[in-house]
């Protein structure tokens, strides 16, 4: 994975990649979540195989795709027919095909992200100016996706939060199984604690959110989960 889903963090997946090619290990990597976002060259990442999903960049659902570096070997798991020089049999949409490629040419214009980069830095900063020591960060403070901020408000539960502010769309960082509450897997092998983790909501921002929107979420936050007098004091 490129990108990780959930906390966006970039993986070193150059650094992977030379680990494998020196042991002659095909290397591939699954950037559905950093296509559109940060550069993503397979020359530089120095990967054979590389997907991407067209619902993560604006495409309709349902269409996606693979680079396959010249040479590569795949066995098929689809058998039939030689479409895609005999690498997956079945007539593909027409209409999904055009939808994605419509898509990456958008997604390959990265400089609108500089500005989601600073709208999400001013989101972090306004939870912080709120919610002090009672918010943290998950995820690296630097090399993460530029629309994807994962924090945990530590002793509560993520669900509940979003529960009081039906009005912002977000994520929890916890699966609520049979009424149990169960941290992430991802935040666990981060080896972030239940009492913090439980109260992860990752935040993802698009090229469309506007700095009333940011505000808008920090207010919504504030009012539903600090005392009214705090609330007002911010």
């Amino acid at each position: 994975m490129h990108a990780n889903n959930e906390v966006g963090t970039i993986q070193p997946v150059e650094a992977c990649a030379a680990i494998a090619r020196e042991h002659g290990i095909a290397f591939h990597t699954d950037a559905a979540q950093s296509v559109g976002k940060i550069p993503t060259r397979v020359d530089e990442l120095g990967v054979d195989l590389l997907s991407i999903a067209g619902h993560k960049l604006c495409a309709p659902k349902g269409i996606g795709a693979l680079y396959v570096r010249d040479g590569t070997q795949l066995e098929p798991l689809i058998h039939g027919a030689g479409h895609e020089h005999g690498r997956r049999a079945g007539t593909e949409s027409a209409l999904l095909t055009a939808a994605l490629g419509r898509a990456c040419v958008l997604a390959a214009e990265l400089a609108p992200m500089e500005a989601v980069r600073a709208l999400r830095d001013r989101f972090w900063t306004g939870l912080q100016a709120h919610f002090g020591d009672a918010v943290v960060l998950n995820g690296h403070p630097e090399h993460r996706l530029p629309n994807t901020l994962n924090v945990s408000f530590v002793g509560r539960v993520g669900a509940d939060i979003l529960a009081a502010v039906p009005e912002v769309a977000a994520s929890t960082g916890s699966a609520c199984h049979s009424g149990r509450v169960e941290l992430s897997p991802v935040l666990e092998a981060m080896g972030v604690t239940p009492e913090s983790g439980m109260g992860a909501i990752r935040f993802s921002l698009g090229r469309d959110t506007t700095r009333e929107d940011i505000d808008a979420v920090v207010s919504a936050l504030t009012r539903a989960l600090l005392p009214p007098h705090a609330a007002t004091e911010t």
